[in-house]
């Protein structure tokens, strides 16, 4: 199974251990974000992974050639360090790289949890979904609406009060988890070019296809990107033997 980590954003939330480095090469506990990512989606049987990167890319080409023999997994560079593309099409710039017909995960660099991929995938092949977000109840401003059937039906702020409703049924609140599993027909879907984000894609592509929310709100994540949350986070994970 092949992957993509999202290691392209700027960092500012973690400024100012972002001043010189980037995000994905922040330690927490020793090691890099970039390395615990890795080592959560070999864990599940990914041998190919792609990551985007930009600030400071250099680095991160550079971390990857002195450490990916100790991994013993394939790796490539998606270079965005002449623009960068957010998430959609940071993802769209990959389309090359995939298998024809097998879906493959996407996950961003700062992301800590013990979420069973494999359960995952089951449920992503069950419901035979475009695409799979992993979600999860969680206190947020923003937040995707599934309805019973665990399909996307809308996004909503509630700090501007702005939402996008694909329906009038009841719908549920979940936060997402920057954790995705796509079949690569997601790209034959997508119309749009240069730098955009992903999640209204998915809203667009909801209107008519399966687009699933997978909940592990049973779970253990934490969103490491944030300096605020940072210590607080680091002991939640400490005490839960993930670090």
């Amino acid at each position: 199974m092949k992957a993509m980590i999202f290691a392209a954003g700027l960092g500012t939330r973690l400024y100012p251990l972002t001043s010189e480095r980037p995000k994905a090469l922040v330690e927490i506990a020793g090691k890099t974000l970039l390395e615990r990512a890795i080592e959560k989606l070999k864990q599940y049987g990914v041998r190919d992974i792609i990551i985007n990167i930009h600030a400071f890319g250099e680095q991160i080409i550079h971390f990857v050639e002195e450490h990916h023999r100790q991994w013993d997994i394939n790796i490539r560079i998606s270079d965005e360090r002449t623009g960068l593309l957010d998430t959609g099409g940071g993802l769209l710039k990959t389309a090359g790289f995939w298998n024809p017909g097998e879906d493959f995960i996407v996950y961003n660099v700062d992301v800590i949890s013990n979420i069973d991929l494999d359960k995952m995938l089951a449920f992503h092949k069950k419901h035979g979904a475009l695409a799979t977000l992993a979600v999860r109840k969680r206190k947020s401003s923003r937040y995707l609406l599934f309805d019973g059937n665990s399909q996307l039906q809308g996004w909503e702020n509630t700090k501007t009060k702005e939402q996008i409703l694909l329906s009038d049924k009841a719908l549920h609140p979940f936060a997402f988890s920057g954790i995705h599993i796509i079949h690569p027909r997601f790209f034959s879907n997508v119309q749009k070019t240069g730098a955009f984000p992903i999640i209204p894609v998915y809203l667009e592509l909801a209107k008519k296809e399966r687009i699933a929310g997978f909940d592990h709100s049973d779970t253990i994540w934490a969103d490491m990107g944030k300096m605020s949350e940072l210590e607080q986070n680091i002991k939640m994970l400490d005490n839960a033997n993930l670090l």
